[in-house]
């Protein structure tokens, strides 16, 4: 049975208190961005500094410093080639999101296999991108699954879960999904959101607009950001989907494609409409 995801979900939002800090809003470590892709984990700490996360630091390759410094200030830069300090850091964190440029070289093996060994019980993870592909050509035991979320698009749902595109329906996704007991984020026209309640939920929202690069990188910093501040994480997660589509959707009312960097910009407009309207209630 899919549940519609509606408005309602995004009553997690809500004011923050007056005499709140930095520290009551999460620590997120987000790790990727190749000498290829630096784009990528760009855009997913913009994505996840801009939702809120208190903390923010990004593990990447030593080239992309320059540009993490001119483009996100509010971050913390660590390299990973240390793999003293990415695995301190990492400790540290209350949500690790591992993926967005990361390649599948055996550096980032390494680093993805640490940060899944190393998992503490208070620990989310945000699993995207390459490391999911890693993750279909390895075998890895997961030490807390319902702390972790697998954002795949389809192909990469397709590796991890040996279902063709053409047959992902929900009842063969879900077999999978309660075998591995994680969340899953499907992504596509109409992403489905697996519990590992079994519930299935589907976002009505989105466009074709969001057909681009770094749509998917965005998605999995906000998603990391609700998770680091709000104490509901299952509602966490469908607010983050649900209200990154509601912004696509209001910007591809005007514009043909949706860029991310521009999604990314108007979250804390919609976070702070949509914390006035809770409030009120």
């Amino acid at each position: 049975m899919l549940n519609l995801l509606d408005p309602s979900i995004l009553s997690i939002i809500q004011a923050r208190p007056a005499n709140c800090h930095k520290g009551n809003f999460g620590r997120v470590c987000c790790i990727g961005g190749n000498i290829h892709y630096g784009g990528a984990i760009i855009m997913t700490t913009q994505a996840c500094i801009h939702a809120g996360a208190g903390l923010t630091t990004v593990i990447t390759d030593h080239i992309n410093r320059t540009a993490i410094l001119s483009r996100i200030p509010e971050a913390m830069i660590i390299d990973w080639k240390n793999l003293i300090e990415v695995e301190k850091r990492c400790l540290e964190a209350d949500v690790i999101i591992i993926g967005p440029g990361l390649d599948t070289d055996p550096h980032a093996r390494t680093i993805l296999e640490s940060v899944i060994s190393n998992q503490t019980e208070k620990q989310w993870l945000v699993i995207d991108g390459s490391a999911l592909t890693i993750l279909s050509e390895i075998q890895l035991r997961f030490n807390y699954p319902h702390q972790i979320v697998l954002t795949p698009h389809q192909m990469e749902w397709q590796r991890l879960s040996q279902i063709l595109i053409e047959e992902q329906m929900p009842a063969k996704n879900l077999f999978v999904q309660q075998q591995l007991q994680t969340f899953v984020v499907l992504k596509s026209h109409q992403t489905e959101i697996y519990l590992p309640n079994g519930e299935i939920y589907q976002n009505p929202l989105g466009n074709p607009g969001m057909a681009i690069g770094g749509t998917g990188d965005t998605l999995a910093g906000i998603i990391g950001a609700f998770i680091a501040q709000f104490a509901d994480k299952t509602q966490a997660i469908l607010a983050a989907v649900y209200l990154h589509s509601l912004i696509a959707d209001q910007i591809a009312k005007e514009q043909y494609v949706v860029l991310p960097t521009q999604l990314i910009q108007q979250i804390p407009y919609w976070m702070k409409q949509f914390s006035i309207k809770n409030t009120k209630k």
